[in-house]
């Protein structure tokens, strides 16, 4: 089981050092190889959303990204300190499944769209109202051979 937290400034550029870590615990966990692609993707876009916010309501606080491999679960957990944002509208993320998906995701600059986006993406999120903003929370099941669920056998 590993568990890493980051907390990142509101820089652009720390977005993909987000990227990188969470693809690292991912492979190590046992992700399987053809979702760690949509991890990379879904992770850039809830981190981007995450620093978008706090360029615009919090600059000096910290983005705060949990990565956990729990029970055969793979859980991402990225924080913000900006408005507090509902679920993303499913029909929302419908239109959007369409879009062309390149390296770093499409420059989205409306938050309940980066949702929309989101939930199109990855099929196990909750978006969820905190007493400081708001808190996407992603899961992806790992394989029952994974290193992660060998050791807690």
């Amino acid at each position: 089981m590993a568990l890493v937290e980051l907390s990142l400034s509101a820089t652009p550029a720390h977005v993909r050092t987000a990227r990188l870590v969470v693809v690292a615990v991912a492979r190590r966990a046992g992700l399987a190889a053809d979702l760690v692609d949509e991890l990379r993707f879904a992770v850039g876009e809830a981190c981007s959303r995450a620093v978008g916010l706090h360029v615009a309501h919090a600059p000096t606080e910290p983005v705060v990204l949990t990565v956990d491999d729990i029970r055969g679960t793979l859980v991402v957990t990225v924080s913000d300190r900006g408005p507090a944002a509902g679920p993303a509208p499913a029909d929302l993320s419908e239109d959007l499944l369409g879009l062309e998906l390149v390296e770093g995701g499409p420059e989205v600059i409306d938050p309940d769209v980066a949702l929309a986006v989101l939930a199109g993406l990855v099929d196990d999120i909750e978006v969820a109202e905190s007493p400081l903003g708001t808190v996407v929370t992603m899961r992806w099941s790992l394989s029952a051979d994974s290193p992660a669920q060998m050791l807690s056998a």
